[in-house]
């Protein structure tokens, strides 16, 4: 089973039957007759494979077989969101019973006719298997036209390649299943292989819903009796149409028709309406598409929306929903991190960042609760430019520092989504995590983890400072006019402060204790005659605030931590959220406000706890085993080559005091 690939193609729906013979279609060559030579070694298959039939058994000719199904098959993503319950219980297959029965044993106790053979050898490859051995199988074709009353019938019809259409096969173009298949008695023909039983293909993609209400933070506050205001929060990268095209290299294992936008855009609005998000933070979201088709689609849901497209010629951004019945926007900011005559803010990515006001229901107007900061990004992908990250990151962590401050210096609680192209434990990871990280002399393409460029001969370093002063933010990603005060009796003038005073009286006097060297110490400069003698110091017209630089360290102090744990306990593997190339990996987040445990460190590893912001759920991903059984990402399912991620979340409601 673990190598076997599924796909959502009308071809064929396989039925296992209790027969060793297999009478009407067997097999055939696409567009040709099948060779005189295999019509005889058929036929005296046939012959022999009729004389060892018991009187009770039978098969019913292909063309005739008739079958009920208790209820309609769930196309694309619906069926993902389905309970297991209601999905282990249906469909179920029965033969039809009766006189059509009795028609069928009839049909398969003859013997085959020359014109039947005849016909045999025009009938199109998909459309028929043979099948030889104790475990014979029956090809049923999907019939569209239901004509039967009573059972749902199947033709062998003209077949539709719709790829939205579950019917569930084997492709014969993917490797077999790990079991031994039946010998083939026609050569040059294609062999379909028995379709495993064992999991269904809407389990393999199957996401738990974690319930982590459990957790002491929370079951003490419910012993306290204090609300809590729950909403979800879902980051998604939905991989913009410009970029499939562009990029049509990474997705030659998908399907023509699932990387098509009017097959992918009903997918992905079905997924996001199943799991009705609060807040929605996408990245990769393709301006035309936004205007004309997502945000009238997302107010239809009802949801405020936000949009920021990517600087210079790209053509996709990153977007953030809120419900309005839910949340009241407080104020707005969106980032560009393209800064012009800035090495390393010179690339496209954007951000944003959301400050909103939950919304109470009726009945708690003497109850409080806190604002809630929101900030969605698309970081560079470069795996070599880990510098530009860093700095596209300090900048954002600025922004959400000047955003969620509040008055008394401490910060509202934030959710800080998405792509980040960084994987778990990574340098940029850990400076997220851990609120630190000491940069001089590391390698850009280590800041990441994406990949490994050990081997290079040269490789870029991080040097310090990471970034210049005039991008006015310091090394401990804040704004320069939200720093603490200036040391006493320290001062910064501007530089045309400073050059008033290149030839003052003072400038001009040669110190005492210089050691005269003719020709060398003896010269005195002389003052321009246009250059005017100060009368006294005066005050700089142009102050330029004192920005305090580290040794290669930048911090912040945002205490966030990750919704997500980036390992599937039960299966003993990493969760990915991405495929490129087919190998997975994590690169979304859902990062969120949390208390450090005092004194509590592990591996160099921050540990928090739920403060006021506490997570209560969210949806399990999967591993990149499980992904492959799908054919990775994009695949029929999921319109993205990314996951959703999706959290829920409870913030404290206080009462407010009176007087």
């Amino acid at each position: 089973m673990s190598d076997a690939f599924f796909t959502c193609r009308k071809i064929v729906l396989l039925a296992k039957s209790t027969s060793t013979q297999i009478e009407g279609v067997f097999a055939a060559t696409e567009e040709r007759s099948i060779p005189e030579e295999q019509e005889a070694l058929l036929q005296q298959w046939l012959e022999e494979g009729a004389g060892n039939l018991p009187a009770s058994e039978s098969v019913p000719v292909v063309g005739e077989v008739s079958v009920a199904l208790t209820s309609d098959w769930l196309e694309g993503s619906e069926l993902l969101m389905t309970s297991l319950s209601d999905l282990n219980s249906a469909p179920e297959v029965t033969w039809c019973a009766g006189q059509q029965l009795t028609e069928l044993h009839a049909l398969s106790s003859s013997e085959p006719q020359d014109h039947e053979l005849a016909e045999l050898a025009k009938l199109p490859v998909e459309k028929t298997v043979a099948v030889a051995g104790s475990a014979p199988w029956a090809a049923v074709v999907p019939q569209t036209d239901h004509q039967i009353v009573g059972c749902a019938a199947f033709d062998v019809g003209v077949q539709n390649e719709d790829p939205a259409v579950l019917a569930w096969s084997l492709a014969s173009e993917e490797e077999p299943v790990p079991t031994d298949p039946p010998a083939w008695p026609i050569q040059n023909v294609v062999q379909f292989y028995p379709l495993p039983t064992e999991v269904p293909y809407h389990e393999i993609l199957w996401r738990d819903w974690e319930d982590l209400s459990a957790q002491p933070c929370v079951l003490e506050q419910v012993s306290k009796n204090t609300p809590l205001f729950e909403f979800r929060v879902m980051s998604y990268n939905i991989l913009a149409q410009d970029l499939v095209e562009q990029g049509a290299d990474l997705y030659l294992h998908c399907h023509p028709d699932i990387l098509k936008w009017n097959y992918r855009l009903p997918n992905l609005l079905q997924e996001i309406q199943h799991w009705d998000p609060d807040v929605l933070c996408l990245q990769e979201v393709q301006e035309n598409h936004y205007w004309e088709q997502l945000e009238p689609k997302f107010k239809e849901m009802g949801f405020a929306c936000f949009y920021k497209r990517r600087t210079g010629t790209k053509t996709d951004g990153c977007a953030v929903c809120y419900k309005h019945s839910r949340f009241q926007l407080i104020t707005v900011s969106p980032i560009e991190y393209f800064r012009p005559g800035l090495g390393i803010l010179n690339r496209d990515n954007v951000a944003l960042v959301l400050l909103l006001q939950p919304l109470l229901p009726e009945g708690l107007d003497l109850k409080a609760v806190s604002p809630l900061c929101v900030a969605n990004t698309h970081v560079l992908f470069n795996p070599r430019r880990g510098d530009i990250k860093l700095a596209q990151m300090a900048l954002l962590l600025a922004e959400i520092d000047k955003i969620a401050k509040t008055t008394e210096g401490s910060y509202y609680p934030v959710i800080l989504c998405g792509d980040l192209n960084s994987v778990p434990d990574s340098p940029l990871y850990k400076f997220i995590r851990n609120g630190e990280l000491s940069y001089h002399g590391m390698p850009a393409w280590k800041v990441s983890g994406q990949e490994d460029f050990s081997q290079q001969l040269y490789s870029r370093k991080l040097l310090v400072p990471l970034w210049p002063s005039s991008l006015g933010i310091t090394d401990n990603c804040q704004y320069v006019t939200l720093c603490q005060p200036k040391k006493p009796g320290r001062r910064k003038y501007s530089r045309d402060f400073l050059l008033q005073f290149q030839f003052c009286d003072v400038a001009c006097e040669r110190p005492p204790q210089l050691v005269l060297l003719e020709g060398v110490t003896d010269a005195k400069p002389d003052r321009p005659a246009h250059w005017p003698k100060p009368a006294a110091m005066v005050e700089d017209p142009d102050p330029q605030p004192f920005i305090p630089r580290s040794s290669g360290v930048i911090q912040h102090g945002l205490n966030l931590t990750s919704v997500y744990s980036h390992f599937l306990p039960q299966r003993g593997r990493p969760e990915v959220t991405t495929m490129p190339m087919g190998l997975g990996c994590t690169v979304d987040y859902i990062f969120y406000s949390a208390e450090p445990v005092e004194n509590g460190k592990s591996g160099g590893r921050r540990l928090y706890q739920d403060g006021a912001l506490k997570l209560l759920g969210r949806l399990s991903l999967l591993s990149e085993d499980v992904l492959l059984l799908a054919n990775g990402l994009p695949n029929h399912f999921y319109s993205s080559d990314h996951l959703c991620l999706l959290a829920s979340f409870g913030l404290e409601i206080s009462s407010l005091r009176e007087g």
